[in-house]
């Protein structure tokens, strides 16, 4: 198990660019399955979870070319050798499901393990399955190996697309929830199918935003993209292209808050305009000032954090939702810019019961917060936080806590970093060139 060791109270300052988005790059990386032709992805984050997916891709036939120096990967799945993933690497990727959707349009049938990924609480397939049975398609789960099995019955087959290929067909899919990988899931599917395929109470992220750009201009028919009903107008063939992953708003808000509770000066280049604008409330909430020039934010050092309280001098309340809602990846570093802001506020994380748990390990460092129940805690700050020993449980709360560390007195050290590397970059890194004091062991 590898760890980081941190020196606290150094400033985080400098000029930064902001990496691809994790969570767009996953569903495009899948989305490769859906055409024989090249396809050139740019702007890719080089993480974990991203060469996990590249793994899954070379297991399943695909000629996968990585330009590490360029952040770019070609792919091209000319011939699929199978439709069955690799067990082991879908153990270590939530994306992994995202391959259902991509098999199912391209061959029509697909065999998955369970997904991997961070243990937030219950992440159910339930959406998944129901909204790819509306398509035509058949599931089952043989025996308790984690298994998962989707093809098209026969009955339910369109004419075939080519040799070798079955078609789903287009329909109406109502997701019970506003899932970002189910409507992703449901985007390539019906981007195969025959006919017109309706998606309700879709998500809307930018990262499906992106991820339904790549599939118009490889030949899909989409509409309404950025609200939550979606239609698709899918295509008998899809062709390639070259395509550049969106700017990733978590990881820039992450080095927002490392800077602004270490007191640096910070530049980020190559943001995303709007994903910023909806991250600029909840933020001013904390007194956080920051200037934003087209992709360029400003975040001026030393700033004074005061919680701005509500109408009637009323505790003000941080939930997250889905987009335009405030995200729930970055709700864990915000709780550690909350323990250095001087006032109280509410945090409700709605979409992750398990979310909430490593605020232990703040507490023991010497914030302030009472735990309400799994999914509310109330934070009072500012509190001088102190070096300790902690683990990091998952991606976006190994980050808070490493955030933490960089503003506490003394010698932090994190195990399990490797959770971390999942979804940042060289993060030990790029917080060193940028002034903190952290080695990796």
């Amino acid at each position: 198990m590898g760890q980081f060791v941190i020196q606290g109270r150094r400033p985080v300052g400098g000029t930064r660019r902001v990496p691809g988005n994790k969570n767009a790059a996953l569903p495009m990386l899948a989305a490769t399955l859906l055409t024989e032709e090249p396809v050139v992805l740019s702007n890719l984050p080089l993480i974990q979870d991203v060469r996990v997916m590249l793994d899954l891709l070379r297991g399943l036939g695909a000629e996968v070319e990585l330009d590490e120096p360029g952040r770019a990967a070609r792919i091209r799945a000319r011939k699929i050798t199978t439709t069955t993933l690799d067990k082991t690497l879908c153990n270590r990727v939530r994306g992994s499901v995202l391959f259902a959707g991509a098999l199912l349009g391209r061959r029509g049938n697909a065999t998955l393990f369970a997904p991997g990924g961070d243990v937030i609480g219950r992440r159910r397939l339930d959406t998944h399955v129901e909204g790819l049975r509306a398509l035509g398609a058949k599931a089952r789960m043989p025996g308790k190996s984690g298994k998962i099995v989707f093809d098209i019955p026969v009955s339910n087959r369109e004419e075939p697309a080519g040799k070798g290929e079955n078609r789903l067909r287009g329909g109406e899919v109502l997701l019970d929830e506003a899932s970002v990988t189910a409507t992703e899931n449901m985007l390539m599917a019906a981007s195969r199918a025959r006919g017109e395929t309706v998606v309700y109470n879709a998500a809307c992220e930018p990262h499906v935003q992106d991820l339904c750009g790549m599939l118009a201009r490889m030949g899909a028919d989409i509409g309404g993209v950025g609200t939550n009903r979606l239609t698709v107008r899918g295509a008998e063939r899809l062709g390639g292209g070259e395509f550049t992953v969106g700017a990733d708003s978590v990881d820039a808000g992450s080095f927002v808050v490392a800077s602004l509770v270490t007191g640096g000066e910070l530049t980020l280049e190559g943001v995303s305009p709007p994903d910023f604008k909806v991250l600029e409330r909840p933020f001013k909430r904390f007194g956080v000032r920051w200037s934003l020039n087209n992709t360029r934010l400003h975040v001026p050092g030393r700033q004074r954090l005061r919680m701005r309280y509500d109408l009637g001098d009323v505790i003000p309340k941080v939930e997250d939702g889905p987009w335009p809602g405030f995200p729930s990846d970055l709700m864990s570093v915000l709780i550690v810019l909350a323990t250095q802001t001087r006032g109280t506020a509410l945090f409700f994380e709605k979409m992750f019961e398990s979310r909430m748990y490593f605020v232990d390990h703040l507490i023991g460092m010497g914030a302030r917060i009472v735990q309400c129940d799994p999914h509310r805690v109330v934070v009072t700050g500012p509190a001088p936080l102190n070096a300790g020993r902690v683990t990091s449980p998952d991606i976006r709360a190994g980050m808070a806590l490493l955030i933490a560390a960089l503003c506490a007195k003394g010698e932090t050290t994190i195990l399990n970093a490797e959770s971390i590397d999942r979804g940042y970059e060289g993060i030990d890194g790029e917080l060193g060139r940028l002034g903190a004091e952290i080695k990796r062991m």
